[in-house]
């Protein structure tokens, strides 16, 4: 009775808060919309600047096959410049991403077969832009001295043939893995110990002394009433990201890959939600928990592959990785909604964050102390 006890008052003093409510779950779907529509996979419409200082038969062709790109692909956005002093002056003022440039009698090195070269110059501030326009470019430049399209496969050039074994998922599904734990970690952050932090910051936590609540009831009951906002919010941010990314759930999850669904997003709340405890257990002031908010978010949100695959990461941040509770939760959440995956393929997943929930509210417990 003590705990249940508990656990409703928490839940009334959030649900007094709407606009925390409100917060809580727009912060994550804001996140879905600005980096969806940001990086947007493929890079596109990345301004190219061309001067052409040759204006034989095969600048003209590069020029056809560039303008293929950018009606394409749309990688690039071209400009045609007379100068090149002005090119090279709009790539430092930022105005160009790149600088193609086309050299007198490249056609007839061409001819010849005596090394003609391009010069690429490239803002590579922008390592990313830099790499995106310099494979854009080489691959169009083999394509120079075709002068037919083929009607026939030419059976004398290896050919790859490539195979989606899973539906099309656009880029901004493939973020809703991880606006998930953002919300997970947002209500982790408003809910459990911080309402402690709160109550310590108001004087309120000194009446306890005055009831027969337990260190285990009070920790217990905040896991608890977290637990039960905590996965709420998760799955109405899974809901409205859904929507708004065009994934079909109700026909991609059958019963038991829901119910898998709802144990990830549980056992990764309870893990968030102990490791609050743990670490905000003798924190006295809400400021506190503000900056050390931020912080955290960046620590275990960007680490957890829900942006970059993890197997590109350095050794270092491959190894947080590897005890990241979010990175196991990221996955398999990715695996339930995309791959059709079974118990089988999150079994790991499930037992490192069961393992971790449990660590992190017994070390909880035993780290608060119900004094003054």
């Amino acid at each position: 009775m003590r705990l249940l006890a508990f656990i409703e008052r928490d839940l009334r003093k959030f649900a007094r808060n709407p606009i925390v409510v409100g917060v809580s779950i727009l912060m994550p779907i804001i996140y879905l919309v600005i980096l969806g529509n940001s990086f947007q996979g493929e890079l596109k419409n990345l301004p190219l600047a061309v001067v052409d200082k040759d204006a034989g038969p095969y600048a003209r062709r590069a020029m056809e096959l560039l303008r293929a790109i950018e009606s394409g692909t749309r990688t690039v956005r071209l400009t045609v410049s007379p100068d090149e002093e002005a090119a090279m002056r709009g790539l430092r003022d930022g105005a160009y991403k790149a600088v193609l440039v086309i050299p007198p009698r490249w056609s007839a090195e061409i001819e010849r077969s005596t090394g003609p070269e391009l010069g690429l110059f490239l803002d590579n501030a922008e390592t990313i832009s830099a790499q995106t326009l310099e494979a854009a470019i080489a691959r169009a430049l083999p394509e120079v001295r075709t002068g037919f399209v083929r009607i026939r496969e030419n059976r004398a050039v290896p050919a790859l043939r490539r195979v989606e074994i899973y539906r099309k998922i656009d880029y901004d599904q493939t973020l809703i893995p991880g606006v998930v734990i953002m919300a997970i970690f947002l209500g982790a952050m408003m809910t459990g110990a911080f309402n402690l932090v709160m109550d310590r910051f108001l004087g309120v936590d000194e009446s306890y002394f005055l009831t027969p609540l337990t260190k285990k009831d009070m920790v217990v009951g905040l896991v608890a009433s977290g637990l039960i906002i905590t996965t709420t919010l998760a799955l109405v941010v899974l809901f409205l990201g859904a929507l708004i990314s065009g994934i079909p759930l109700w026909r991609m999850l059958d019963a038991r890959s829901a119910m898998l669904v709802l144990a990830v997003i549980m056992l990764s709340t309870l893990g968030i939600q102990g490791l609050m405890f743990l670490i905000m257990g003798r924190i006295g002031h809400p400021r506190i928990v503000g900056v050390l908010g931020g912080f955290l978010n960046v620590i275990f949100f960007f680490p957890s592959g829900a942006i970059y695959p993890v197997e590109s990461f350095p050794a270092w941040l491959k190894a947080f990785a590897a005890v990241n509770p979010e990175s196991y939760s990221v996955h398999a959440l990715r695996s339930l909604f995309f791959k059709g995956a079974g118990i089988a393929a999150v079994r790991g997943d499930i037992f490192f964050l069961a393992g971790f929930a449990a660590l992190t509210i017994l070390a909880g417990i035993f780290a608060f102390k119900r004094t003054l």
